[in-house]
């Protein structure tokens, strides 16, 4: 009797260690990004684009939503999806790939080594789908950058875009939250192009 209490025991143990199965878990990333390079680009100089921080929170694949009519001031994980990596990770290679696009010159990262005048750091403070109601959301995307000359700033400005849900749930919050990188993006090129001068 003892023997077979024990092995229940053992059992039960074993299968509360097991790794949990990953089945119906669903990984996102920013999709395909364009290739094609624009018409007449507007970046002109070379430029190292730093990998783009982000509060500690944030660093992990989550996917994040607010509910603004509770409390607003929880970000909460959803438990059946995730980013493929951290949204900082994924957002830097989307806004790296679009300034490459609009650049006639070249994009670095810091580990090229390459020295240039000019480096791009980005700080992420806010990346998540808030709901207003229990029905509607929308992506909040903050921002900041900072350009760099030669060890000074040149120019800081912090972007905020915002983008309805098409669907009250975690692909409509993904989707959203793509629009707005996307559309952050293309208000830094215009910033850069505004701010870099030979």
């Amino acid at each position: 009797m003892l023997r077979a209490t024990l092995l229940l025991t053992l059992a039960l143990l074993a299968a509360c260690s097991a790794p949990q199965s990953r089945e119906g878990m669903a990984s996102y990333d920013f999709g395909l990004a364009a290739t094609d390079k624009e018409a007449n680009p507007r970046l002109q100089l070379d430029l190292v684009v730093a990998a783009v921080s982000a509060p500690a929170w944030m660093d992990n694949a989550n996917i994040y939503y607010r509910l603004a009519y509770q409390d607003a001031a929880r970000p909460q994980p959803y438990a059946q999806s995730r980013w493929v990596m951290p949204p900082a990770a994924l957002l830097g290679q989307r806004l790296r790939a679009g300034i490459a696009r609009a650049s006639k010159a070249a994009v670095f990262t810091p580990a090229d080594g390459v020295r240039v005048d000019y480096t791009l750091r980005l700080e992420l403070d806010e990346f998540s789908q808030i709901f207003d109601a229990a029905d509607k959301s929308r992506a909040v995307l903050r921002l900041r950058a900072s350009l760099i000359r030669n060890r000074s700033i040149v120019a800081q400005h912090s972007f905020s875009t915002e983008q309805a849900a098409a669907t009250p749930n975690a692909e409509g919050g993904v989707r959203a939250l793509i629009a707005a990188s996307d559309a952050a993006g293309s208000s830094l090129i215009d910033w850069l192009a505004a701010n870099m001068k030979k």
